[in-house]
């Protein structure tokens, strides 16, 4: 029997820096990286682009067996209408069910040693048998902050405290669903980025890994 490809589980809230870190993590071990947050981000700018509601079930879960791997490098999925619309349809439990096989295939698709999966669910549902879990968190304003700054630089125009809002939903409507809802495995390794640069989550990070 193949050996399974090692995983490494990092979960947590939105802007928190757990994308920034699993990827510098993936880089650094030569492992494949997957931002399972795109997955979503995908099935809801769809929804979008056709003019239809995000709590248009069947439309969203046509959109995520229709999934285009390919698609998910499209810079339109870290605006904030993909960002609005990820945390509805992540809420569907045919949605996310039609995604789970994606996500589990793919490590061994990935052709690389081991794999990284960030999300909300990775180590709870999607790899609970991961060699390895993180749950990354930070101050909701601070991550209000840091994600306020990321639009701004791509140029859109928006209020912070709009941000602050739009996070402070998304975080009750992740951590709220009844469906595999955004939080921490029993055994994760916990880390708050409030005050930490990306350097230092990084460092922190790999710490635990080559503890191992």
């Amino acid at each position: 029997m193949k050996k399974p490809v090692p995983v490494i589980a990092i979960d947590g809230t939105a802007a928190s820096g757990k994308g920034t870190m699993a990827r510098r993590l993936a880089t650094h071990l030569d492992y494949a990286y997957l931002d399972t947050g795109l997955l979503y981000r995908r099935v809801a700018y769809t929804l979008f682009e056709k003019g239809l509601p995000f709590e248009e079930a069947d439309a969203a879960l046509q959109a995520a067996r229709t999934l285009d791997a390919t698609k998910l490098d499209d810079p339109a999925l870290r605006g904030p209408e993909a960002g609005r619309g990820s945390s509805i349809v992540a809420a569907m439990p045919t949605v996310r069910l039609a995604l789970y096989d994606f996500q589990r295939e793919f490590p061994a698709k990935s052709g690389k040693p081991g794999a990284i999966l960030d999300g909300r669910d990775i180590g709870t549902v999607i790899f609970p048998e991961a060699i390895l879990k993180f749950y990354v968190d930070a101050d909701q304003a601070e991550r209000a902050r840091r994600r306020h700054k990321e639009l701004l630089g791509q140029g859109l125009d928006v209020f912070y405290e709009k941000v602050l809002e739009d996070m402070k939903i998304r975080d009750a409507r992740d951590a709220g669903r009844p469906d595999a809802p955004m939080k921490a495995a029993p055994d994760a390794i916990h880390i708050d980025t409030t005050h930490m640069g990306p350097d230092e989550v990084f460092q922190e990070a790999l710490k635990y890994i080559q503890d191992r």
